[in-house]
C-alpha cells in the first residue's frame, strides 16, 4: 500500500511534466538579484580582461565569439536513388574525410542522414513490391 502523497512505482503525479516555458526557481531569484546590475558585472568584467585576467578574458571571448555547434558543410556528395548508390556516397564521404573538406564527426552525421535516405528508398521500394504482387493477386 503507498503512502500518502505517493504514487505507485512507474506512476508519474505528473504525467504531462512541466509547463512549457516553466523557469527554474534559482534562476528567477539570481536573475532578481542581478536586475539593474547587469551592466556594472559587464563592464567589471571588461575591465579585468583588459588588465589580463585569464578568465575574464575567456568570459567575455565566449560572448563576443561563441562556441558554434554546428557549420555549414559543403561537398560533392553523389544523388543517392538506390542503395546502389551508396557505395559511391560514402566514398565522397571518406575522401571529403581524408581531404580535411569535412570532420570525422560531421561525416558520420552526414552518414546517418545517408542511412535514413537509404532506409527511405528501401521502404519505398518494398511497398512498390507489395502493391505489384496485391494487383498479381486480384487478376
Amino acid at each position: 500500500m503507498a503512502k500518502a502523497g505517493t504514487f505507485p512505482k512507474g506512476q508519474s503525479g505528473n504525467p504531462a511534466g512541466k509547463a512549457k516555458g516553466t523557469r527554474n526557481r534559482t534562476t528567477m531569484a539570481m536573475q532578481q538579484l542581478l536586475e539593474g546590475e547587469a551592466e556594472k558585472i559587464t563592464r567589471k568584467a571588461v575591465e579585468l580582461a583588459l588588465l589580463g585576467d585569464t578568465v575574464a578574458i575567456r568570459l567575455c571571448m565566449e560572448r563576443l565569439v561563441p562556441v558554434r555547434k554546428d557549420r555549414h558543410v559543403q561537398f560533392d556528395l553523389p544523388d543517392i536513388e538506390n542503395a546502389g548508390d551508396i557505395p559511391k556516397a560514402t566514398s565522397a564521404l571518406l575522401k571529403a574525410v581524408a581531404s580535411g573538406e569535412i570532420t570525422p564527426a560531421e561525416a558520420a552525421d552526414i552518414g546517418r542522414a545517408v542511412d535514413a535516405h537509404l532506409k527511405a528508398i528501401e521502404t519505398h521500394e518494398l511497398t512498390e513490391r507489395l502493391n505489384r504482387l496485391d494487383g498479381a493477386d486480384d487478376q
